[in-house]
């Protein structure tokens, strides 16, 4: 089976990141989490609307991935990939905005979660909840941009549980033999819902399924930033070159439940405190540090700024209004 290692390898000498770049990672990972934190506080003090899936854990992955692709690329990320949304240019207003419900969210009120939250001025495909129902939508743009010969890459992502479902495979094949220009990154955070990675499939490596279609796979550690984004920035000029698609696993650890409502009893206390270890932010904020790319002092002004940009989205969408109920029909398939 062919790989992505030595591809990695020469992608990270090629594409080595500036120290301003590098700063940017982490603001851009920190910003993930202050959002994250804040928003679950929200819920658990009775304030939220609707669901509410924390990203902790995952801010590696979507920013390190999501900072690889260009700017004429076309992304669906998850709901558990709120740094990609962020660096596409959805602001943390329209974010926290759609979460609540209000007006002015991606969705203008229509969803009170991370569905739909799509904005194809930057072109922003908006997850579609049912996973993996968002692989062929990429693969069909990615299969456009081949058609009318743009130098342009899908991206999409799915969690590992979604592997096992037909239209994963059914994607993957077609996007092999048309040689779409088209990445996947599998985010095996361990835990489909509250089904362990054993209890899911026999294989010890996701990755390894990429082999049956012939397509490039690679493993990455999730919760290392720079990492990611060097595997993924290979696979993305590699598609942007004729090389077609290839798939990244990604490998983290969920560290909340599926979703708000649920406590996650069923993962063990010991493998959770193993990963909390790794945590991504706090790893690469001590990397950074010990590096001499940034001092303390730099590193709590990122944090504040964080802090200052996610209470004024929060506190703007709770003084902002819900849709007008006149407006129901609006916008939607069905009325």
């Amino acid at each position: 089976m062919d790989d992505l290692s030595t591809e990695q390898q020469t992608s990270s000498a090629q594409h080595k990141l500036t120290r301003a770049e590098q700063v940017e990672l982490y603001y851009w990972m920190q910003l993930t989490r202050t959002l994250d934190e804040m928003t679950v506080a929200l819920w658990k003090q009775g304030r939220g609307v609707g669901g509410m899936f924390s990203q902790r854990g995952h801010e590696a992955i979507s920013v390190g991935s999501g900072y690889a692709l260009g700017p004429d690329d076309v992304v669906a990320p998850m709901h558990r990939d709120h740094g990609c949304y962020l660096l596409r240019g959805l602001t943390p207003r329209r974010i926290v905005g759609n979460l609540l419900g209000r007006a002015h969210g991606v969705s203008r009120g229509r969803d009170a979660n991370m569905h739909g939250v799509g904005d194809l001025n930057f072109n922003l495909i908006g997850f579609i909840s049912h996973l993996p129902q968002s692989l062929p939508v990429a693969l069909g743009a990615a299969m456009s941009f081949t058609y009318r010969k743009e130098p342009r890459v899908a991206m999409t992502y799915v969690g590992d549980g979604s592997t096992s479902e037909g239209l994963f495979h059914e994607t993957l094949n077609l996007a092999a033999l048309f040689q779409a220009p088209y990445v996947l990154i599998v985010e095996n955070n361990q835990y489909a819902y509250s089904t362990p990675l054993a209890q899911q499939m026999t294989v010890e490596h996701i990755a390894d399924r990429a082999a049956a279609y012939n397509i490039p796979s690679a493993i990455v550690d999730g919760n290392d930033v720079e990492a990611v984004y060097a595997v993924t920035k290979t696979a993305i000029d590699r598609a942007r070159n004729g090389g077609g698609p290839s798939l990244i696993e990604a490998k983290t650890m969920r560290m909340m439940g599926h979703a708000i409502h649920d406590g996650a009893e069923y993962v063990p206390s010991e493998l959770l405190a193993e990963w909390e270890k790794r945590d991504p932010v706090q790893t690469y904020a001590k990397r950074l540090i010990e590096s001499g790319i940034i001092d303390q002092v730099e590193l709590d002004e990122i944090k504040q700024r964080c802090a200052v940009e996610i209470t004024d989205a929060i506190e703007f969408t709770e003084q902002s209004p819900f849709p007008a109920p006149e407006t129901v029909t609006e916008g939607v398939y069905a009325p």
